[in-house]
């Protein structure tokens, strides 16, 4: 919704949306394997997923596959990353976080302008770091 009003670049919603989409896999390759008996996915790197912005992903495992919902540590953790990341979409929203942003992507620009050789891979990758509403 972000992206839609304006204030996040396509880049990052995007990459909200593939963070969710590892997060859920990886919940859900966890619920196999405690179903199994097999090698579990550490709950660190569960939350570490869900503090790069995978917490939707997360969440939506959690109900659908009724995995990680009992255990009021994980929980805790879990809801403080969900927190984390809500406070750094209303920062993104203020005056100082679209300046930060705006840093950031340019920080962005310039990297792939400096390492990737083919214009023809260049180009489309710039075109998404810099596609705004407004």
């Amino acid at each position: 919704m972000s992206y839609f009003l304006g204030y996040t670049p396509l880049l990052l919603s995007l990459f909200v949306l593939i963070i969710s989409l590892l997060c859920y896999f990886y919940y859900a390759k966890d619920k196999k394997a405690a179903m199994t008996g097999s090698w579990r996915v550490s709950e660190n790197t569960l939350h570490l997923l869900a503090l790069l912005g995978g917490w939707p992903g997360a969440l939506y495992a959690q109900q659908r596959l009724r995995h990680k919902t009992q255990k009021t540590s994980f929980r805790v953790v879990f809801f403080l990353s969900v927190l984390a990341n809500c406070s750094g979409v209303v920062l993104l929203h203020s005056h100082d976080g679209q300046k930060l942003l705006r840093v950031a992507m340019n920080s962005v620009d310039s990297a792939l302008i400096r390492y990737v050789d083919s214009d023809r891979a260049r180009l489309p990758l710039l075109f998404i770091t810099r596609l705004r509403t407004r």
